[in-house]
């Protein structure tokens, strides 16, 4: 057998051991990444792997199987990764634009940050919200599948000393005033101040599995979208058409193709960016 023979052979051996994970994590824990992007699930478990010192799939799949909160680990792993506050600056300046203009004329919006990277990407929308005097109006749905993780969201807060450095972040957004004045310190934690967290709802939801369960005014997905295998993609991609008002605004992770799913419903807002309105 050459050296390219054995290694195509290694792969092949590989991809089964991996779908077999993903069909334990399925079967056993409720969890379907069977269509993820499987690159992207690929360099997620090299990473567990790396970390527990295991060098195939098929031992971590005995970890996932038989060792108390390997599966836990693993299933981290391959969630939506956690955002910082702030983190994409240009993101959050475009959603200032967009929904500042989107959600004015609507009453009371609803706004979904489906597979939301935790409470960084959505304390991140409820203050820009604020300073579009939207907040106080609307509000967010922030949605995990991992129910562990969510639980960790409802409680979580951030280190009070992060706070300054992110003040360059929050500017480059669109900020204009002082980022601290939106936390409460204690214990040399920050929290976002309780009307600001009232108006976000922590929920789990799957979006492998799971139907439409509200019509919003906005839908944001920039992250998990990008994880998604294609038909996994399709599917989602109609469930957030099916869950968005008329003239409502979604927010993806790269522009609509026109084999997307409903294509030709969408308006974009942003020339060159994924910021689309419904228009059909």
């Amino acid at each position: 057998m050459t050296a390219f023979a054995a290694f195509a052979a290694s792969l092949a051996v590989e991809e089964l051991e991996i779908e077999l994970l993903l069909e334990a994590l399925s079967q056993r824990h409720g969890f379907d990444f069977r269509d993820y992007d499987r690159q992207v699930v690929r360099r997620k478990l090299l990473g567990v792997m790396a970390g527990r010192e295991l060098k195939t799939v098929s031992a971590l799949q005995e970890r996932v199987l038989h060792e108390p909160g390997a599966a836990s680990s693993v299933l981290r792993a391959l969630s939506v990764a956690s955002g910082a506050l702030f983190d994409d600056p240009a993101f959050a300046r475009q959603a200032r634009e967009v929904l500042g203009t989107g959600l004015r004329p609507v009453a009371l919006p609803k706004v979904w940050l489906a597979e939301c990277a935790g409470v960084g990407e959505a304390w991140t929308l409820a203050i820009l919200l604020q300073e579009e005097g939207l907040l106080a109006r609307t509000e967010i749905f922030a949605t995990l599948a991992n129910d562990e993780l969510l639980a960790e969201m409802r409680e979580a807060s951030i280190d009070a000393q992060s706070l300054p450095a992110l003040q360059e972040q929050y500017a480059a957004s669109g900020g204009a005033g002082s980022l601290g004045d939106y936390f409460e310190l204690k214990n040399g934690r920050a929290t976002l101040l309780p009307r600001l967290r009232a108006r976000i709802t922590w929920a789990q939801y799957n979006l492998v599995t799971d139907a439409s369960f509200n019509e919003f005014g906005a839908i944001l997905c920039g992250r998990a979208l990008a994880d998604f295998g294609p038909m996994l993609r399709q599917r989602v991609l109609r469930l957030f058409h099916e869950s968005l008002s008329r003239f409502g605004v979604l927010g993806i992770d790269r522009e609509l193709a026109p084999g997307d799913a409903h294509f030709t419903a969408y308006q974009p807002l942003i020339i060159g960016l994924p910021w689309y309105k419904r228009v059909g």
